[in-house]
């Protein structure tokens, strides 16, 4: 009998694959339901995600809720919005600052079993260059952002909405001029 979403999320939810090299272990974070109809691929929790357990629950899930003009009610309704991120458990630290990447066997352990289960998904967001890369191959993330008509209408590249985004918006004005409002009429029709 084929795996269920019900199931194959529960599987995820209770992984301890990486526990050995996760530096607050595991706690996988994800939502998805067979009824969502946008998915979320982002790259994995940080750290205020990991004590919460709530997908983007930090200052770069607002900066990601303005760029879709969602508030947190409607980003949140697991019926309508799938999130998993390309590692589902907080990697840690690099010694430079920020977040570590993606635990590199997660996305091939758990996106097989989960995404094909999504069947009523319209668009898929890709969230920073880890997502990026993961789905539409190694290159620049800006110019994957730039180029996002070519990605549609299964997919949409976006940069990280992390603070050191900031800067990046105000050198790339075509962002909030030319993606920002494709992207929310995406999202409004995907709904």
């Amino acid at each position: 009998m084929p795996e269920t979403l019900d199931a194959a999320a529960a599987a995820a939810r209770a992984c301890t694959l990486c526990a050995d090299i996760l530096p607050l272990g595991p706690r996988p974070v994800l939502r998805v339901s067979g009824t969502a109809r946008l998915l979320i691929i982002g790259q994995a929790p940080g750290t205020k995600v990991h004590a919460t357990g709530i997908p983007w629950n930090d200052p770069s899930g607002d900066r990601l809720r303005g760029w879709l003009a969602l508030d947190r009610e409607a980003f949140y309704d697991a019926a309508r919005i799938a999130i998993v991120g390309m590692g589902l458990c907080y990697p840690g630290r690099l010694a430079s600052g920020g977040d570590a990447p993606p635990v590199p066997r997660c996305a091939p352990t758990w996106h097989p079993r989960l995404l094909p289960l999504l069947a009523q998904v319209r668009l898929t967001l890709l969230v920073g260059g880890y997502a990026i890369a993961g789905f539409l191959g190694a290159g620049a993330m800006t110019a994957y952002v730039r180029d996002f008509r070519r990605y549609l209408p299964r997919y949409l590249p976006l940069p990280h909405p992390s603070w050191r985004t900031t800067g990046w918006e105000r050198r790339n004005a075509w962002f909030g001029e030319e993606v920002l409002p494709e992207l929310r009429r995406r999202v409004r029709e995907a709904l």
